[in-house]
């Protein structure tokens, strides 16, 4: 069914809705957003602020987004803060909508926006109970449904469980840019680096340009010989969404840039991808991570980092041991104080690296902004 304009939260018009999960769990509220139909893996993220960076973050492309803050929407809908062209969660599910935004950047409600991008959530929900539901359950599909998409419960359970999984999803491609388009350096140009666009971000080329770096961002389906026509001094795989078991391309692309030797930086998605290309698998996790408060250590420096995350799958590396590659060396550089998952990989024998966690920090902490400045150094110690 296609999405139609939902009504204000405030308004008590707001259509009933309900979020069915594939574990036949049902809660129910009134339709936030679009009104109709929608599905995806539900997933929760324990940002506070931030949303509006977190809807358009294409690694959300397909999930439902379960927010655990209890008030959203407080300061509307800019349009400075966007990672991408649209928002991309299939939905999203929030406690206590605002009734009026207050901000002086705000141009409309979050409502408002999510009703004219079609995307249809559920309001009233008690999100405390649902988080802690997949906790326990781990991340799940789930359905949301509201006006004339209400049914018979045990129906809309079926059509919940019969939608498409997360598991051996290749996703990258439906998210990325399908045409090369370059971010120019702000100030005097010092760098090129050649962007594989997997779902990335609007603030991670925009941080590059910040340190003097012209970035050329390329679809995920570029070839080797697209990349290093930029005459790139550093080569960087995005976030992004879906099941890094099924994105071949990337890999095959990544063993590329490897073999050559050239500086190269991955983040999130990309991390995966260096991990699969180094030789090491990756799993699902329970329930992932995502928000913008997540503790990583530096195992090098002792140093914690408070990061923002999105990611449901992890790199499967030892913690304790350098690994030998065909490329060489690697350990793991930092690992996520919560629950022990890899949050960074480190090539010792070549100028490589990446991360699990996201430094741009949009929305987020600046904690890791370093990372940037050591990819820079990469670069220049090799140009030298």
């Amino acid at each position: 069914m296609t999405p139609s304009a939902g009504h204000s939260p405030g308004h008590t018009a707001a259509a009933p809705a309900v979020l069915v999960l594939e574990d036949g769990r049902v809660f129910r509220g009134r339709a936030y957003g679009a009104v109709g139909e929608t599905f995806g893996e539900a997933v929760f993220s324990t940002g506070m602020t931030g949303y509006q960076e977190t809807l358009t973050d294409p690694s959300y492309h397909r999930q439902v987004v379960v927010m655990t803050a209890p008030h959203i929407g407080n300061t509307g809908v800019n349009d400075e803060d966007p990672e991408s062209r649209r928002i991309w969660v299939a939905g999203y599910v929030v406690r206590d909508p605002a009734r009026t935004p207050s901000n002086w950047r705000s141009v409309r409600t979050l409502d408002d926006e999510l009703s004219a991008q079609g995307v249809v959530g559920i309001s009233g929900v008690d999100t405390r109970a649902l988080t802690r539901h997949l906790r326990e359950r781990g991340a799940m599909r789930a359905g949301i449904f509201s006006g004339a998409a209400l049914g018979d419960p045990a129906a809309l359970l079926e059509r919940v469980r019969s939608s498409p999984a997360m598991t051996g999803a290749d996703l990258a491609t439906e998210v990325a840019t399908t045409e090369t388009y370059v971010v120019p350096a702000i100030g005097e140009k010092r760098l090129t680096v050649a962007a594989v666009d997997l779902g990335i971000k609007g603030m991670t080329p925009h941080r590059m340009a910040e340190r003097g770096i012209e970035v050329h961002v390329l679809p995920a389906t570029a070839t080797l010989d697209e990349v290093y026509a930029a005459g790139p001094d550093g080569v960087f795989f995005s976030n992004g969404p879906g099941d890094p078991a099924a994105a071949e391309h990337p890999v095959a692309l990544m063993r590329g840039v490897l073999e050559r030797g050239t500086p190269l930086f991955g983040i999130c998605f990309g991390n995966q991808i260096l991990g699969r290309a180094l030789g090491f698998g990756t799993f699902k996790l329970k329930y992932g991570h995502r928000g913008i408060n997540q503790p990583v250590k530096d195992l090098a420096t002792g140093r914690v980092e408070v990061t923002a995350h999105n990611h449901g799958f992890a790199v499967d590396a030892p913690l304790d041991q350098v690994s030998d590659t065909p490329y060489g060396r690697v350990e793991v550089s930092h690992v996520c104080l919560n629950d022990n998952v890899v949050e960074g990989l480190r090539l010792l024998d070549r100028p490589a690296f990446s991360v699990q966690y996201h430094p741009e920090a949009a929305a987020g902490p600046h904690d890791a902004a370093y990372l940037f400045d050591r990819f820079v150094s990469l670069m220049e110690g090799q140009r030298a």
